[in-house]
């Protein structure tokens, strides 16, 4: 087992980090939801090498809302940002049904000359891919649609880099819904979450609650071929949060409620490689974390450090926010 060491402590206008992705120039990019403290609002930071950290931009806020909850965070080829504006990650019921897809044009110095819609009244945007000129979101909840068992029913959505304005429905007659999930297990209803394609161009999608991981396939138009369960191992892995790939197709996983990082290998095994008891993150902890990424030789965790209850090795959420590392 890997010991995870704490990388950098963030700022204190951050409550609550979440995605990463990597900018043009090598500098890691934080989305910072900023959900434990309800009178800020969410925001965007670059970390260079030395660690350290730097606010990009506050992300345009909801018109209703008057907040930013942005959570999954990607660049296409001109390095505009595509973030998951989460707004109803509570469930507050004003909340629901108020997610956005936001596409924003940004320069170097943080200002912002637009900001556009991409798609609208999503219940729970997470995740976001881009590849071959699409964005694939992980859509955790789809509320109106459940099963006779009460199963909660998520979903992958499938939208073009310039599409805009789309109203989603989050049911089964939503156009830009690409492939629909159940989650299982009752003792935790949370859907799809981790969302990464490999070096093939599969797609990999991890079912939060079932700790399982799904490969999708695609034909050659574009349309899905396959989508079956590719590892799961209740002993290894409790959740999917956040996935990234290395470059010898090992899939690495935050496993959120065991405070972990789970390695699948590209046979599918599955192996827990770090974890940490509850703990604040400053001493180096695995603090709930909610994404890995590799970054100059080492994986980089966002620690979420926020929802507790049954199922949670994380008992509270303590300032400042961290991110931690574990090497590879």
């Amino acid at each position: 087992m890997r010991t995870s060491k704490l990388f950098c402590a963030l700022p204190d206008y951050i409550s609550t980090p979440d995605s990463m992705a990597i900018d043009r120039y090598g500098n890691l990019v934080l989305s910072c939801p900023n959900f434990a403290d309800e009178g800020s609002s969410g925001c965007v930071v670059k970390i260079d090498k030395s660690g350290k950290v730097t606010k990009w931009f506050d992300v345009p806020v909801h018109p209703e809302t008057g907040k930013a909850r942005n959570m999954g965070i990607a660049f296409d080829d001109d390095w505009n940002v595509y973030l998951c504006d989460n707004q109803g990650w509570s469930e507050k019921p004003e909340l629901l049904y108020k997610g956005r897809i936001i596409k924003i044009t940004v320069d170097d110095s943080g200002k912002i000359s637009r900001t556009a819609v991409v798609a609208k009244n999503m219940e729970h945007p997470n995740g976001i891919r881009i590849k071959d000129g699409s964005m694939y979101v992980t859509n955790s909840y789809m509320h109106p649609v459940r099963r006779s068992d009460g199963k909660l029913t998520s979903g992958v959505y499938r939208f073009a880099l310039d599409d805009e304005n789309i109203d989603i429905k989050n049911d089964l007659s939503d156009k830009n819904l690409f492939a629909s999930f159940v989650t299982q297990n009752p003792d935790c209803q949370y859907g799809v979450d981790g969302i990464v394609f490999d070096s093939r161009g599969n797609l990999y999608i991890g079912n939060f609650g079932d700790g399982e991981v799904y490969r999708i396939t695609f034909k050659s138009d574009g349309t899905l071929k396959s989508n079956v369960s590719f590892a799961k191992d209740p002993k290894q892995l409790q959740t999917t949060d956040g996935m990234i790939f290395d470059a010898e197709g090992n899939l690495y996983i935050a496993d959120f409620s065991a405070n972990a990082i789970g390695k699948v290998d590209p046979g599918g095994k599955v192996e827990r490689i770090a974890q940490s008891p509850d703990c604040t993150g400053l001493e180096g902890g695995l603090d709930q974390p909610g994404e890995p990424i590799i970054w100059n030789g080492r994986i980089i965790a966002s620690c979420f450090d926020l929802v507790t209850g049954p199922g949670k090795v994380n008992t509270a959420h303590e300032m400042p926010a961290t991110l931690a590392e574990v090497s590879l």
